[in-house]
């Protein structure tokens, strides 16, 4: 039985992500559940659980939000959805190793809605500056030292 529940809200999720998260999680005996609008490749052997949600907007995080627990983790990109799991006390990661919580969080929604504001008045374009092993590493190490500290909570 799992002592808790890692989620991916994957749409978005690099594949070094997923995969690593996968690969912990069965290394803990913990379950794992990916949600997506559609269904997302792993290049792994370790079972894990896909949910295909609907294609409307945020389903998949609002699958995720309506059947994660109180001592699960959740990884996304999407600062919105994190300010909801902050709100609702859930560990929440994204991939880039920040650890969302109550002190940071309304900092996260401020830059997020100033550089949407410059990029609708054409000052930012929006791109992707990739995804590298150091970023790889630093969610890592954070994925690792989350999962460690919600261990010892349930044990206690």
């Amino acid at each position: 039985m799992s002592l808790f529940t890692v989620w991916i809200d994957a749409d978005s999720c690099p594949s070094l992500v997923r995969n690593h998260a996968i690969k912990m999680s069965n290394k803990y005996n913990l379950k794992i559940i990916l949600a997506a609008n559609k269904k997302i490749h792993c290049d792994t052997n370790f079972p894990y659980e896909m949910k295909i949600c609907s294609a409307e907007k945020d389903a998949a995080d609002n699958y995720i939000f309506e059947n994660v627990e109180s001592n699960d983790l959740v990884i996304t990109r999407d600062i919105v959805f994190a300010s909801k799991l902050v709100e609702k006390h859930i560990t929440t990661i994204n991939d880039r190793g920040t650890v969302f919580n109550s002190e940071n969080i309304a900092q996260f929604l401020s830059e997020r809605d100033f550089n949407l504001q410059l990029a609708e008045i054409g000052l930012v374009k929006h791109f992707n500056n990739g995804y590298d092993k150091k970023l790889f590493s630093l969610f890592a190490n954070t994925f690792d030292r989350e999962i460690n500290k919600l261990l010892k909570n349930c044990k206690k």
